[in-house]
């Protein structure tokens, strides 16, 4: 059965977040003959600009549309406030299998009531925005992406790579959407529940505020980092620390130095022949069941199923 793929543009949009699923479903077209069909949608239709000034022809999104899946792209969404409404109209009257959005593409999901009482995700810099605009959706803002019944949301720009790729196993099963992976010389796909790890903390906070101490945590991981330490090193008091360091990033200290332990673990997890207690040890996890109960929260799998997938891929 061929799945006719909509992938829905609109004055803005980004690139990546087309030609990322784009290439993941013509190649699991390419392993199995007769499965998808894709179509570029627009309002209006015609030439489309993207963020980056390139363009995409498109087809009329029209109500007659007859789509499997209607994905989302995101991008700057405001380009073309008329744009946005008329793809908010055509998703509330939709009649397709699934939607789904990449990046800010969520906002178009949540502006039609489609996220309403669902779990869903986003660009890790629009979370507090997007949270507060849509007090309705569960956002869940670390996750790369999520599946909550027949919508699909995920994280930004590359991250809808890892959605196609999971639409593709949910359609035709996990050896089409490996082999898909390996062509497009990705990493196997990652887990839904995998955090954004390039995100506020990655950054030192919105303004870039605590650069310097991210850098200062990443080289002592294995010491003892209680907040009190870390606003010392701020120069702060404690309360006030913790404040701005939230107010900066999104998330707690203890919780940024969990996710930076984490990067480390996962990196020599993937990338060494290191023993896991060696690991948790370097990363400051102390020992392999307390690092394997962080990877079992963070990524729904233990360090032994990352590094069997790390050498497959």
């Amino acid at each position: 059965m061929k799945r006719a793929i909509g992938i829905i543009i609109h004055p803005g949009f980004q690139l990546l977040d087309v030609a990322g699923p784009a290439a993941a479903f013509e190649q699991a077209e390419h392993y199995c003959p007769g499965s998808y069909s894709l179509e570029m949608l627009a309002p209006g239709g015609g030439e489309i600009e993207s963020s980056s000034g390139m363009r995409l022809t498109a087809s009329p999104l029209s109500a007659d549309a007859k789509l499997d899946t209607a994905m989302i792209s995101g991008g700057e969404i405001i380009r073309s406030m008329a744009a946005a409404e008329a793809i908010v109209a055509w998703l509330r009257g939709a009649n397709v299998r699934r939607t789904a959005s990449v990046c800010t593409g969520a906002y178009l999901l949540a502006e039609a009531g489609l996220l309403d009482g669902r779990s869903a995700t986003t660009h890790w810099w629009s979370t507090q925005d997007f949270a507060r605009r849509y007090p309705k959706v569960k956002l869940e803002a670390e996750r790369i992406f999520i599946h909550d019944d027949s919508v699909w949301t995920s994280a930004g720009i590359s991250a809808g790579i890892d959605l196609a790729l999971a639409l593709i196993e949910d359609d035709l099963g996990p050896a089409i959407a490996r082999r898909t992976a390996q062509q497009l010389v990705v990493h196997q796909r990652r887990p839904g529940g995998q955090s954004q790890f390039s995100g506020l903390v990655e950054l030192g906070g919105r303004s870039g505020r605590f650069v310097e101490l991210i850098e200062w945590i990443r080289a002592r991981l294995a010491e003892p980092l209680t907040v009190e330490r870390l606003a010392d090193r701020a120069a702060m008091s404690p309360r006030n620390f913790a404040r701005a360091f939230a107010l900066e990033t999104g998330i707690t200290p203890a919780k940024a130095v969990e996710r930076l332990r984490l990067e480390a673990a996962r990196m020599a997890v993937e990338t060494s022949n290191a023993s896991l207690d060696r690991i948790a040890e370097k990363s400051g996890f102390c020992d392999a069941g307390r690092m394997r109960r962080a990877f079992l929260r963070s990524f729904g799998q233990p360090p032994q199923a990352l590094r069997r997938a790390a050498t497959r891929a």
